[in-house]
Parts: C-alpha cells; sequence; structure tokens
C-alpha cells in the first residue's frame, strides 16, 4: 500500500486569502457610511482594520466613529512615522481597537491580532485584496462593503479567486434614498456566478 500524503499546505497570499473566511454586503456609496457604523457594533472590542482608498475618507470614518463612541484613529501619510509607529503600538497592546488606513501605509504598520479587516473601498489591484487578508495570518475574518461603482472590483477578485465570496445581508440596516440620478441601479446577480459572467466577458474580449 502507499502512504498517503498531507496535501501541502501553501503560505503565498493568494492562498492564505482562499482560506480565510469572507463576506461581502452590497451597498449603495451614500450608505457605507451607515452600514460601516452598523456592522461594527459587534466588533467594538475586537482588534479592526478598515481599508479605504484616501486619506480623506480615512479622517472622515474616523470621526464618524468617534461620535459614536467607538475606540478608533486614522492613519496614513499625512501622519508623521512617530505617529503611526504609536498608533501601531496601542493597536497590538490592545488599547487602540481600529484602524483605519490605506494600502500603502498597512504595508509598514506591522500590525498583531487583527480579527477583522473591513475593505470600505476595494483595492484597483487584486493583489491588494489578497495582502488585506494575509495580515491577518488567517485569524480573523475579511468583509468589504460593496457599491455598484466597486462591482468591476470585485469582479476581477472573485474571478482571479476562482470563487464566489459569499454575500450578506446586514439586518437591521435601511438604505436611504439615492441622493443623486448618477449612481448607478445595482444589477442582477440571479442568472449567472459572478465571476463566470466576468470570465464570459474577458472571454468576448479577447476575439
Amino acid at each position: 500500500m502507499s502512504e498517503q500524503t498531507d496535501t501541502p499546505k501553501y503560505y503565498d497570499q493568494r492562498s492564505v486569502a482562499l482560506r480565510t473566511t469572507q463576506s461581502i454586503y452590497f451597498v449603495k456609496e451614500h450608505d457605507k457610511v451607515s452600514m460601516l457604523g452598523l456592522l461594527l457594533n459587534d466588533y467594538k472590542k475586537m482588534q479592526v482594520v478598515i481599508v479605504v482608498r484616501s486619506k480623506k475618507k480615512a479622517d472622515a470614518l474616523s470621526a464618524f466613529l468617534m461620535s459614536k463612541e467607538f475606540n478608533v484613529t486614522a492613519v496614513h501619510g499625512n501622519h508623521r512615522q512617530e505617529q503611526q509607529q504609536v498608533a501601531a503600538t496601542k493597536f497590538n497592546l490592545g488599547a487602540l481597537n481600529i484602524i483605519i488606513t490605506t494600502d500603502m501605509i498597512l504595508k509598514t504598520l506591522e500590525l498583531e491580532n487583527i480579527k477583522l479587516v473591513l475593505s470600505y473601498d476595494l483595492p484597483d489591484m487584486v493583489e491588494d485584496y489578497y495582502n488585506r487578508l494575509a495580515f491577518m495570518k488567517e485569524l480573523g475574518v475579511g468583509m468589504a462593503l460593496v457599491s455598484p461603482e466597486d462591482e468591476p472590483l470585485l469582479s476581477d477578485i472573485e474571478y482571479n479567486m476562482k470563487k464566489e465570496i459569499e454575500e450578506k445581508v446586514l439586518e437591521g440596516f435601511v438604505a436611504s434614498a439615492t441622493p443623486t440620478h448618477t449612481e448607478k441601479t445595482k444589477k442582477d446577480r440571479t442568472k449567472k456566478p459572478r465571476h463566470r459572467k466576468n470570465k464570459v466577458k474577458k472571454e468576448k474580449d479577447t476575439l
């Protein structure tokens, strides 16, 4: 009889991401803030990293969450390296629960014991999505807020992963009216899996 060998466990960023529990919440861009506040109520005492696209957004979200009595700070390129290190140390010691930052700064912070990485904005590069999850070292969960504008980025991520991320609905969340006519209508996802639709599109583009 031949001996059975264990399936090798890979630790590249993509493999770690695939092993990490992930979920997405579809939401209009103007409702992301209110959904974030509601979503984080279950994580007030946990170590959370929220990743955004801009420094301005990091500051705005930090101010909003502070007004809701979350233990939070924004950390981005406008802060001196010493300030960034102080925030990271407080986070690692548990004296600070939530850091809001960008992909560029997140790579330098050396944060520990992260229990939730929340992608407020999806990254433009698929690799950055994997990197975000890998910082948790499979100890936490990944969540993402996905607006209609974010859906092409989600399609790229799912196509690359060859799997759909679980979609969840946040209990108690009520969407507000769309403020302008420019926001896109939410697409119908019942016909095909999201990554399958994107695969078909890519194949057509190459014909």
